[in-house]
């Protein structure tokens, strides 16, 4: 019989504590699921957490960057990504969400993630949230 896997919650330095009972991250072996992110500032003690703009971009760049602050404290980078989820407010937003999200992959050396976009309504002033899955080698 083999062990039991540990199941490991992540959060990184730059996030608050999440508002329920859930982990920005999870690892179980070699498997990452990060939990959807949004476009909050990196946390700051005594203050609630705050979009960084009101614009898509300012937002999706920072939702990625706290993607990447979870991956990269489970030991994953963007390389190990094989699934990610988008949630936009807006069926407007697409083209130029697609943009950004190109910009900021441009450099990615391995295949892009599978990739699903869909719409749904966030809490007011938040426009996109991503959540990730990576499995590491």
């Amino acid at each position: 019989m083999s062990e039991k896997l540990q199941k490991t919650a992540i959060t990184p330095d730059t996030h608050t504590t999440p508002p329920a009972k859930f982990s920005h991250g999870v690892r179980k072996g070699n498997i990452l699921q990060v939990a959807g992110q949004v476009g909050f500032g990196p946390a700051v003690p005594g203050q609630a957490p705050a979009p960084v703009g009101p614009g898509l971009r300012e937002q999706t760049l920072q939702t990625l960057r706290n993607v990447q602050a979870v991956l990269e404290k489970g030991g994953a980078s963007w390389e190990d990504v094989v699934m990610v989820r988008v949630y936009l407010t807006d069926t407007g937003h697409f083209a130029e969400f697609n943009e950004i999200y190109n910009e900021f992959f441009a450099d990615l050396k391995e295949a892009p993630a599978a990739r699903t976009t869909v719409y749904v309504g966030l809490p007011a002033g938040l426009l996109v949230e991503i959540d990730a899955l990576a499995v590491l080698g």
